[in-house]
């Protein structure tokens, strides 16, 4: 006899937000044909509620709504019911998405839309109290049963708003960009930063790594001091705030307040992936010991809560436990106390377990004000000794605190998101010369390869028990290509260059529009959805489309392919109308900005000890360099005919036309930095 009363159709799913409401009452179905066809034949509207299993107010809503026996009922008399995680169906989430934006002029999760039986949606919202929500429902099935035809109308219309919400303007000729744009870009950007706390002015604070990254090259690049202060403050305010894990490492997705104290305490692995790399980039432009124990203790908790015995890495940590957010990661000043003994009035001064860390019913959330040296100072301590008693306290924590209970894990692994994570460790691998990092990452991107592909060698986006499965995605292509280019380009290891171009020819054949010069969404295969969108805006992940002609840019020149180069220049041509607008929604595309109008170079390096070489060289930031090398003869085009017995010899090229070869990293380094 099952210990649950309810039990419905998600119980056979694999995601772990699915498997969260298989014992509702509430006859939920995933998205498919069984549930699609029900609605069809019994001309009942579809209820699509999409969430995600971190997400703190879908929790809510669940308790409140969908565990009620009584609007189960309601729900389950008028709707044929679907849920849909959004990290494992994002093709889903962005068409209701659209579609509630556009409805109600925000978004957000829980998302709940309600579609006529072809999935054309009519109305839709975010959370809603339960009073709300079941006068909503009845409202909305009461209309559609007396006018018909006017909700058939509406929803023609709303599909027509969704579908020009995805138009990108038609392709012209590829123009020249000018050269004025990026400076403007900047000023007009520098208006919204929070020069005291770092980041944005606001509330809630967000992230964005690709602003910053983006941000911290352009400050390199035009020598902007005012930019680079700015990266150099946020990136400072977000490691001290409470928005990183004080103790066990990693960050969590945004800040509540604006000066990074509160945060929504789920943590995921695309922001973590992300800022390894800000953080790895920072730290060639300016050697911050933070930034450096910022990544370590970063990977630390990515391989100690998030790897799985096969070397994927899981979506994400709840922000609940025992149904309390946050419960897992704050303190009391008695559990302090009783742990730290004699240092804990140290400890308190140094994480503000006072009236600035103070949260809500006797807890603190760690966070710091102050650097090490100046700390130690005040303190009359060593750097060293200060750094000795960090890590014991540390690790008296992080021991305390695996006795309580975990917050949920969502264990699904995404192709998406792990790529994101191997392009962040090979940041890391460049910045700081640590094998592990590389080992890390060479572990992961063998898992993509073996487990995360069809046997026809497609991308497959999620996989779990053994089991992948939903076809891939533009994202899950662009990121895979992006890590495989980055691991070539660290190893000079064939196979991973090779594995990046056919993933790319791929991405042509399944997702490509020829007249529009962009990438779809969804496979030209994939027909269970009403439209296929075009992702464009780089938000808190960048766009696949973003990532995708910046992979052509890099991948022409390494390939020998023009054809590339001339297909990210188009790209970039449909959106450069928009940047102006909103600098911050596109500065992926603003990266490739540079690209295609800054002092850019091929880097190749032929010989016997060409990878010692060019670790040394990508100690140092030099985004705007692609490397190719080679230990023996080699047939890729930037290597080809180049290699001299007994000698390693480093070119640097410009526009398919090289210099004369350099012997050694310094001579390398003064060509680039004097051309």
């Amino acid at each position: 006899m099952s210990k649950y009363k309810y039990t419905n159709e998600l119980i056979h799913e694999t995601s772990p937000y699915l498997l969260q409401h298989a014992h509702n009452p509430v006859n939920w179905q995933p998205w498919g044909e069984n549930a699609l066809n029900q609605a069809r034949s019994e001309n009942k509207l579809l209820l699509i509620s999409i969430g995600y299993s971190a997400c703190h107010w879908c929790h809510v809503m669940e308790h409140e709504s969908f565990e009620d026996q009584e609007v189960a009922q309601i729900m389950n008399d008028h709707f044929v019911c679907i849920k849909v995680d959004r990290e494992e169906r994002p093709d889903i989430d962005h068409i209701y998405m659209t579609a509630v934006q556009l409805l109600t002029g925000r978004g957000g999760w829980p998302l709940n839309c309600i579609a006529l039986p072809n999935g054309r949606p009519i109305w839709g919202g975010t959370y809603f109290q339960k009073e709300n929500w079941t006068q909503s429902l009845a409202a909305v099935s009461k209309f559609y049963a007396e006018n018909p035809i006017e909700t058939l109308e509406y929803a023609a219309k709303l599909q027509e708003g969704i579908e020009q919400n995805s138009l990108v303007p038609i392709s012209g000729e590829v123009s020249v960009i000018d050269p004025l744009l990026i400076p403007s870009l900047l000023k007009k950007w520098q208006s919204s930063f929070d020069a005291k706390n770092g980041g944005t002015k606001g509330a809630p604070k967000f992230m964005l790594p690709n602003n910053w990254q983006f941000l911290l090259r352009a400050g390199q690049e035009f020598q902007d001091e005012k930019i680079i202060e700015q990266v150099k403050l946020s990136l400072q305010k977000m490691a001290f705030g409470g928005l990183y894990d004080q103790i066990g490492g990693g960050f969590a997705r945004y800040s509540t307040d604006e000066i990074w104290k509160v945060p929504h305490f789920e943590k995921m692995l695309y922001d973590n992936a992300q800022l390894l790399q800000l953080y790895a980039e920072a730290y060639q432009t300016d050697p911050n010991p933070l930034y450096q124990q910022v990544v370590s203790e970063t990977i630390e908790f990515l391989k100690r809560e998030l790897l799985s015995p096969e070397n994927g890495f899981y979506s994400a940590l709840d922000a609940d436990s025992e149904g309390e957010e946050g419960k897992f990661y704050v303190w009391t000043k008695a559990e302090l106390a009783q742990i730290l003994a004699t240092d804990f009035a140290l400890f308190c001064d140094y994480y503000n377990v006072n009236s600035l860390g103070f949260w809500e019913h006797n807890h603190y959330i760690l966070m710091r004000t102050e650097s090490n040296p100046s700390f130690a100072e005040r303190h009359q301590l060593s750097v060293d000794e200060l750094e000795i008693k960090t890590r014991s306290w540390k690790q008296l924590l992080l021991e305390e605190r695996e006795k309580r209970v975990r917050p949920g894990l969502d264990d699904k692994i995404l192709a998406s998101w792990n790529a994101m994570t191997i392009s962040g460790l090979i940041s890391c691998y460049k910045a700081f010369g640590n094998s592990e990092y590389l080992k890390l990452a060479l572990a992961n991107a063998s898992f993509l390869k073996q487990k995360m592909r069809s046997e026809g060698g497609k991308m497959l986006h999620s996989y779990k028990n053994n089991q992948a499965k939903i076809n891939g995605f533009l994202e899950d292509y662009a990121f895979a290509i992006e890590a495989f280019t980055a691991i070539f380009e660290v190893t000079g290891e064939k196979e991973w260059l090779n594995l990046a171009q056919q993933l790319t020819e791929t991405t042509f054949l399944d997702f490509y529009d020829v007249e529009k010069s962009i990438f779809y969404f969804t496979a030209s295969q994939q027909k269970d959805l009403i439209t296929r969108t075009i992702e464009i805006h780089d938000n808190v992940i960048p766009s696949s489309n973003s990532v995708m002609a910046k992979n052509l840019f890099r991948l022409s020149y390494l390939l020998d392919q023009p054809e590339y180069l001339k297909t990210a220049q188009k790209m970039f041509n449909r959106i450069i109308g928009n940047i102006t607008d909103h600098p911050s929604g596109y500065s992926n595309w603003s990266q490739l900005m540079l690209n295609l109008t800054g002092n850019h170079f091929e880097v190749a390096i032929v010989g016997e000890n060409a990878i010692d070489l060019l670790k040394e060289l990508q100690k140092n930031y030099l985004p705007h360099v692609i490397f190719c090398a080679g230990t023996t003869e080699n047939d890729l085009p930037l290597l080809q005919n180049r290699f001299v017995s007994g000698k390693t010899l480093i070119y640097i090229c410009q526009n398919s036309s090289c210099q004369l070869p350099a012997k050694t990293v310094e001579e390398a380094l003064a060509l680039i930095k004097t051309n």
